[in-house]
């Protein structure tokens, strides 16, 4: 079987999408990790309470200790062009907090919202097909429950739907996370040895 990890490839954009729990992050981890090289991950949550700083430095002991970490709420594109030296392969974790720290407090003007959400799309994109980079890029689904009872929920239910959609487009790859398996949805390759690299976990 061909080893298609990012190491022997081009540089490609990965797009990994999936529910909450669905093994999303671990895949990605799995895939930035196989290229052997030089990993930035970029954190988009900002440790707003107990509970999430909690679940970040869960994340951060998750990932190689020579990993650099970059925290970016915000302003992924502007980070990247200053982070990305030396860099090998950048995984962003997640769109959704990305998609949640550009919404703020504003739920009012959906229209001002989809223009900020747009501009930062499409510095993040500009930054990797300036780079040399792999980008691996992770998401939320939100898609598939009910429609959100309340205005904001609806926003940025829509709002991260046009972004996922955006990215899925660009991707040179795209995986739906379901249960902890990846489906490929877009091209061919990088999950053919997901199971091995899982160790049969």
């Amino acid at each position: 079987m061909t080893d298609a990890s990012p190491d022997s490839r081009r540089k490609e954009l990965c797009f990994i999408i999936g529910g909450a729990r669905s093994g999303k992050s671990g895949f990605a981890l799995s895939l930035a990790d196989r290229t052997g090289g030089r990993a930035v991950f970029v954190a988009t949550a900002e440790g707003l309470d107990d509970e999430m700083r909690e679940r970040i430095e869960r994340h951060r002991r998750e990932r190689p200790e020579h990993w650099r970490t970059v925290e970016a709420p915000v302003g992924v594109g502007d980070v990247l062009r200053r982070e990305r030296r030396d860099a090998d392969v950048v995984l962003i974790d997640c769109l959704s907090f990305l998609v949640a720290n550009i919404m703020g407090e504003d739920t009012e003007d959906a229209a001002a919202l989809d223009a900020r959400l747009d501009a930062e799309i499409d510095s993040l994109l500009a930054a990797y097909q300036d780079g040399a980079a792999t980008f691996i890029v992770v998401s939320n689904e939100v898609g598939m429950g009910v429609v959100p009872a309340y205005a904001s929920g609806r926003l940025f239910r829509d709002a991260l739907g046009r972004a996922n959609q955006k990215l899925a487009r660009a991707a040179d790859r795209v995986y739906w996370m379901v249960a902890g398996l990846p489906v490929e949805v877009k091209a061919s390759g990088l999950a053919e040895n997901w199971e091995n690299a899982r160790g049969g976990a």
